[in-house]
């Protein structure tokens, strides 16, 4: 009962206390105008999954009052969107007749799928593994879609029937072929819709451009002569209101579009992060990723159950829904609950809504998901995100969109890995110029190092994915510092030391004894040597090598040194040089000869790195 208690706790809506009769009516207005937004969003982008109008006001209206109760943010809205339209249509479009009613249950019956996945990631608290995943991964792929979508309803623009084909190239060349065919009067109705949209958006922003561009479009189809003339249109709404029934699963049903639900659950959740932490910045609220993977499973399983497709929170809803004022997610559940009050009076004249004007708001939809600036901001600003967007965008372009997915999201967490696999070694000295004892790296700022002791410095995880690499820098030294038998290693600012780390530094330790040298470890951080001793880290090397500063680790190193090495060296870089054979009279730690020294990392990294 106490564990029941807790979810129960867990789950409620923390914004409770936000409400009030101010809220509510900023609410209310923001939901207002949200379903006048979603009116054509709903059509447009079922249209774009191969789907029915209805099955896309059904997940503008379901989804959304689910993920606003259940999910973390405030301002973020759910219901349908172009990236999960665009993979819904191509998981389903090989195997069912895009909006036949075999194409309508298995698109209800992925976004079930979908939910449970999303869930048992939520339930895992995989939340914060989205960190993990480079945006430019969304940033190619939907650069892809984009594409994609455009080349799907230039054949309505063009009122032609076209072969179907899963060439992009063939598609092209089909389209070309198609040109001399071409209707007018459907090019007319979408010119008509483009050109409204972006007067209407170029002039007042505030008004529901797309909207208003369906309306004048129809009203072109109508003077040409409409469905009476044979120009196409969506067709009459059957009913507004979404039915329970369980969505039509079956073994061999998730054996084939598994691979497809995944994909679709990882592009929502990224979506859905990705806009409700944008949100987040501009409301100053704190997002719950592990919430907000459950409340977009709980809405896609929720939404399975009445109809929906799967959905993913819409980036332009809720921005809209926050410059609406909107401060609580009733904001959202108004919005459903005002689009089914408008499908009540408006569903039967969708009737008259030319195909072709649906097709150009579809077209400048896609023209607005392209985000030049972030491209050439990815372009100008890494090698590495730029390969990562160029292979999502690749694959998505010739291959298939839920494989682009998990291509550039398994090269996102390969170049972390392999960022994470070379930490920044350094190797340093102390700068005479510096009140105190301040190291520095010996090679960046042309300091002196002891002939015998070297100072090295590590800086990320200490793990098995780094541990060949270390191996490898630590045999360079042994070949280009042959002389520099001893060795002060400090773990600065370790994310992670893991058992292969741990017996790594055995390894050097007692390759370092076998040269007649010492090895030493200075680290302060107690959690990391808490899991040096349960790895027997310092029971093997003895406490007398482990320090919790540089102090106390050269004035235990410099009395080992070689004392006739010590009597030819003018170097004298360590206060406690003072006591070991020839020491110059009135000698400092200064810099009478340089020795040679290096430095290993990653790079352009190097030159960040300062004090050691």
């Amino acid at each position: 009962m106490t564990t029941t208690r807790k979810w129960i706790a867990a789950l409620a809506p923390d914004w409770r206390h936000k409400v009030s009769p101010s809220s509510v009516r900023s609410d209310v207005i923001a939901g207002l105008t949200g379903a006048t937004l979603v009116l054509p969003q709903g059509v447009a982008f079922a249209a774009i999954a191969g789907l029915p109008p209805e099955t896309g006001f059904y997940t503008a209206m379901v989804p959304t009052v689910i993920a606003a109760l259940v999910g973390s943010s405030w301002q973020a809205v759910s219901g349908p969107a172009t990236a999960i339209s665009v993979l819904v249509f191509g998981a389903l479009s090989g195997s069912f007749e895009p909006g036949s009613p075999e194409f309508v249950s298995a698109a209800i019956a992925l976004a079930f799928m979908v939910g449970i996945l999303q869930l048992i990631m939520g339930l895992a608290r995989l939340g914060e593994a989205v960190e993990f995943v480079s945006h430019s991964v969304m940033t190619g792929f939907v650069t892809g879609a984009a594409i994609l979508i455009a080349f799907s309803q230039a054949k309505h623009v063009l009122g032609v029937d076209l072969p179907k084909t899963a060439s992009v190239a063939d598609l092209a060349t089909e389209l070309f072929r198609a040109i001399p065919q071409a209707d007018p009067r459907s090019a007319v109705i979408a010119a008509v819709a483009i050109m409204t949209a972006v007067v209407i958006r170029y002039f007042r922003a505030s008004l529901p451009n797309y909207l208003i561009a369906l309306c004048a479009s129809t009203v072109a189809s109508i003077l040409l002569g409409g469905a009476d003339a044979g120009i196409a249109t969506v067709g009459a709404i059957d009913s507004v209101i979404p039915q329970l029934a369980a969505p039509a699963l079956s073994f061999g049903f998730i054996r084939d579009f598994g691979g497809s639900a995944a994909a679709i659950a990882i592009v929502g959740l990224l979506e859905a992060i990705s806009v409700a932490r944008a949100m987040a910045l501009r409301s100053g609220q704190l997002v719950d990723a592990n919430r907000e993977f459950l409340g977009q499973g709980a809405s896609n399983v929720v939404g399975g159950l009445f109809q929906c497709y799967p959905s993913t929170v819409s980036f332009t809803r809720s921005g809209v829904n926050l410059d609406s004022g909107a401060v609580t997610p009733m904001s959202a559940i108004f919005s459903a609950c005002f689009l089914f009050l408008i499908l009540l009076l408006v569903a039967p004249l969708f009737a008259y809504v030319p195909v072709p004007g649906m097709a150009g708001v579809i077209l400048l939809v896609a023209w607005r998901l392209i985000d030049m600036p972030e491209i050439r901001h990815i372009v100008a600003g890494s090698s590495s995100e730029t390969a990562i967007a160029l292979v999502t965008f690749v694959v998505a372009m010739l291959v298939d969109l839920d494989v682009a997915i998990f291509a550039g999201v398994l090269l996102s967490l390969a170049l972390f890995l392999r960022g994470t696999s070379r930490p920044f070694l350094g190797v340093g000295a102390p700068d005479p110029s510096t009140p105190g004892r301040t190291f520095r790296l010996a090679a960046s700022h042309h300091l002196a190092e002891c002939p015998q002791l070297m100072v090295t410095r590590l800086e990320g995880s200490l793990y098995f994915g780094s541990v060949e690499y270390l191996r490898r820098q630590f045999r360079r030294f042994e070949v280009d510092r042959p002389q520099q038998k001893h060795m002060i290693f400090i773990l600065k600012g370790v994310g992670e030391v893991d058992l292969p780390g741990a017996d790594l530094i055995l390894e050097e330790a007692a390759r370092r004894t076998s040269r007649d040298g010492t090895f030493h470890l200075q680290i302060k951080a107690p959690r990391t040597i808490a899991k040096l001793a349960r790895m027997k880290v310092l029971s093997v090397l003895g406490r007398d090598r482990i320090h919790l500063s540089k102090h106390d680790a050269i004035a235990k190193v410099v009395p080992a040194l070689d004392p006739s090495v010590c009597a030819g060296c003018r170097a004298r870089i360590f206060r406690e040089c003072a006591s070991m054979p020839g020491h110059p009279p009135g000698g400092l730690e200064g810099c009478a000869s340089r020795s040679r020294s290096a430095e290993i990392g990653s790079g352009a990294r190097d030159a960040g790195k300062d004090a050691v």
